[in-house]
């Protein structure tokens, strides 16, 4: 079990939506949707305008061309005008040049409006997972929420980059070919438009059994993004025990759900394709028999009726763009949603609206009858009371899943408590503001988090407007500038990801010289050398002794032999405290962390354990 076993037991195991967990209640208010849309869009009105007319010239040329044919063929062909058949030509020609041009323009357009719409929207995403809890990222997988940064997000890029303007294309060319039909030749454009609901009808019947499917397909996508960043994430484990077709085959069984929904949601679009196909050779037969009816009657002529034709065949492909279109903007819907209920959950921790900043503290920490639990009715911590002084180390010593690492959550606030009050200089936590406070602490874990970025940077992060010999100075006195400098590049070497590159006391080292740079008045180590061995333990030891002069220190330990200098040590057990005193207190006592101290000297007398105390 790790540190995160009591955060998760509590909750009632790991498992988030994606991890065998429930799904996601997904927003279904289309309108509601693609108002919030709208609205990135709104900073880009002149733009769009702009494409809007564009659009419309681009409209009017298409229906101008068939128009012109017909033109053509009764006035110039019939009367075997050939220059006027070469001047009418050359302005089909132009007209043709036209439409390419204001395409060409009009997608430049939509592609920037997009760009930076959507620049925006991942900015709005991004900003507010800043804001939300611990709480909330233990029950999402990470790659589910990438998933939403990135797929989504690109969902609803196509749907605004190409798909508007092809969608009020297709509408304004659908609408401008009936009025031209009916410009032309009334009987014949009503002959023309009788097949026109079924074609409509078919639209609407596949479109409403395509949205619920792609809300399901990127569903699932996102549990696959899960489940292939946790594998990654994890492959040191993967391959240490063998579990290599584990992995398989639980990636296999969410990549064939991804299969099976992909299908269901795009055979039904599919079909729009070929059937429309059927009604647009179907209404050119219309057009073919009922024209040459009338032509025998006196009432359309030849170039009527290859107008029609050709105005037949255009007026099939934007509804046939249409069917498809709403195939891709029912995958940008659905992306939408999943995209605004992230940015619509509310942060469980908020700064209260008088919250102050805390100014430069002293360091005095107490905790006044704290209780807290992750879940309801499932208690971690239980009617608490410590407290600690200016400069004094407090160890946290207990049982794994005690509730230690959640005392620290609850002292930076990641965590809100229940009841009871915990105060910093006398101010209530609650009644700051989250990021001075935090501000003041300083944390390191056993599980150090460095970036891929170079050894210099990594450090900086402890304080950002730091300089190169700030940074190096801390570096020094956390005992990691001797082995920085005999690194290829010295600080401007780059980590891998994760800080692989580097040694656990390494990694270590570089997390202690980041709190040095921070300097901060209260000192969080959350078993900052159980993973090394005794020799670097006592390397980081010397370069942690540093960092704690003269802060106030809370240290968690399972090493009990590394908290024997502690002012107070408070023993844990089931989120209350069971013990405290000094060191030597405790084991005078011979109590529960007496038999803690002892059980790691597995093997020696009683005598041989105080032996081998007082020699350390």
């Amino acid at each position: 079990m790790t540190k995160q076993t009591e955060r998760r037991s509590s909750m009632g195991g790991g498992h988030g939506p994606g991890r065998g967990g429930h799904r996601i209640e997904k927003a279904k208010d289309v309108r509601g949707t693609l108002r919030r849309l709208i609205m990135y869009l709104r900073p880009f009105t002149g733009t769009l305008l702009l494409v809007f007319v564009l659009v419309v010239i681009g409209t009017l040329l298409v229906i101008l061309v068939p128009y012109l044919l017909g033109v053509a063929i009764d006035d110039y062909i019939a009367n075997r005008d050939l220059p006027g058949l070469l001047r009418i030509t050359l302005f089909m020609l132009g007209a043709y040049l036209g439409q390419w041009f204001i395409q060409t323009a009009q997608n430049y357009l939509m592609a920037a409006v997009s760009q930076r719409a959507l620049r925006d929207l991942r900015r709005d995403l991004f900003e507010h997972l800043q804001t939300l809890s611990l709480s909330f990222f233990d029950q999402h997988p990470h790659g589910e929420l990438l998933s939403r940064l990135t797929n989504d997000v690109d969902a609803v890029n196509l749907a605004v980059s190409e798909n508007l303007t092809q969608m009020l294309s297709s509408l304004f060319t659908l609408g401008g070919i009936v009025v031209m039909m009916f410009a032309v030749n009334s009987w014949l454009a009503l002959g023309t438009l009788t097949i026109l609901p079924m074609m409509v009808g078919l639209v609407g019947i596949i479109g409403k059994r395509t949205r619920s499917g792609y809300r399901k397909l990127q569903q699932e996508m996102g549990r696959l993004n899960g489940i292939m960043e946790e594998t990654f994430g994890g492959e040191r484990v993967v391959l240490a025990y063998g579990q290599q077709q584990a992995a398989l085959d639980k990636f296999t069984a969410s990549n064939t759900a991804v299969r099976d929904y992909g299908i269901k949601a795009q055979v039904y679009p599919l079909l729009i394709g070929p059937l429309m196909g059927i009604m647009s050779n179907a209404n050119i037969a219309v057009v073919a028999g009922l024209g040459g009816w009338l032509a025998l009657q006196g009432l359309a002529s030849v170039g009527n009726i290859a107008t029609f034709i050709s105005y037949s065949r255009k007026f099939a492909g934007p509804l046939r763009q249409l069917g498809n279109l709403y195939n891709q903007i029912q995958a940008a819907l659905a992306g939408a949603e999943r995209v605004f209920e992230i940015i619509d959950r509310e942060p469980k921790l908020n700064d209260l609206p008088h919250a102050i900043p805390l100014a430069d503290i002293e360091g005095a920490v107490r905790f006044e009858q704290v209780n807290f639990s992750y879940a309801p009715g499932n208690p971690v911590i239980q009617e608490m009371s410590l407290s600690a002084a200016p400069g004094q180390t407090i160890a946290l010593v207990g049982p794994t899943g005690a509730g230690k690492t959640t005392i620290i959550n609850l002292l930076t606030r990641f965590y809100d408590i229940e009841s009871g009050a915990i105060t910093i200089d006398g101010v209530d936590i609650r009644q700051v503001q989250k990021a001075s406070l935090r501000g003041q602490l300083g944390i390191v874990l056993q599980d150090t988090f460095l970036f891929s970025t170079s050894v210099m940077e990594n450090i900086r992060y402890g304080r950002l407007d730091a300089t190169d010999e700030e940074v190096i100075a801390a570096a020094r006195l956390a005992n990691a500038d001797h082995f920085i400098r005999h690194l290829p590049q010295g600080y401007e070497t780059e980590l891998s990801e994760r800080g692989s590159n580097f040694s656990l006391g390494q990694r270590q080292l570089l997390s202690i010289a980041r709190a040095v740079l921070a300097d901060p008045r209260i000192l969080i180590l959350d078993e900052a050398t159980s993973s090394v061995d005794t020799r670097t333990e006592a390397h980081i030891q010397e370069a942690l002794l540093k960092l704690m002069a003269g802060r106030t220190s809370f240290v968690i330990a399972h090493r009990l032999s590394t908290i024997r200098e502690a002012d107070k040590v408070l023993v844990i057990d089931k989120g209350r405290i069971i013990e405290r005193g000094t060191h030597a207190e405790l084991l005078a006592q011979r109590g529960f962390y007496y038999n803690l101290y002892v059980s790691q000297f597995k093997g020696l007398g009683e005598k041989e354990v105080e032996t081998v105390d007082s020699r350390q």
